[in-house]
């Protein structure tokens, strides 16, 4: 299945990314990638529309960049990564991140939790994110990216799914 680039949610997420400074660099991939057509490169995404199978995974890398500190992100696609990158925590963080990108972008939740991914779990994050059960925010609000209800309000600003900034520094 091709994604079409040109796709409004596409679209929408490649503006977004850019917004938030996370590069997406367009190139022919091998069909040995993680995901179909991703990569993680240092500090960006490589994309390959014509085996794209699943859009919203661009959320999910994205999320995984973004949780990164930065020098850890300078070695992503580098054999200088650390093989435990990324450690369980970010990859919860980075399920997070997505979900509140997603709704930040006002997408259906099935956009990055579709049924071919997140070994079957997906119905199971769709569910607790929509009824706010939100697994990993300690680790988000931690990395200072967002609040959860009871500091947003006492701070005056808004709670996660609202993000106070998008990027770890």
């Amino acid at each position: 299945m091709m994604v079409r680039k040109n796709s409004l949610e596409i679209e929408r997420v490649l503006i977004f990314l850019e917004s938030i400074t996370l590069k997406v660099i367009e190139k022919k991939l091998d069909t040995t990638t993680f995901l179909p057509g991703l990569a993680l490169g240092p500090n960006c995404i490589y994309v390959d529309f014509n085996q794209l199978k699943y859009p919203g995974d661009l959320l999910h890398e994205a999320g995984h960049l973004a949780v990164t500190d930065s020098d850890t992100r300078k070695s992503i696609g580098t054999d200088k990564l650390s093989e435990e990158w990324p450690t369980q925590g970010e990859e919860i963080a980075a399920i997070l991140w997505s979900y509140a990108a997603l709704t930040h972008l006002n997408l259906d939740p099935s956009f990055v939790f579709h049924p071919d991914g997140y070994k079957g779990n997906s119905e199971w994050f769709i569910t607790n994110f929509t009824n706010r059960n939100y697994i990993g925010l300690p680790f988000l609000e931690w990395l200072g990216l967002t609040l959860d209800p009871d500091r947003a309000s006492k701070e005056g600003k808004e709670a996660f799914p609202v993000m106070q900034k998008w990027i770890r520094d």
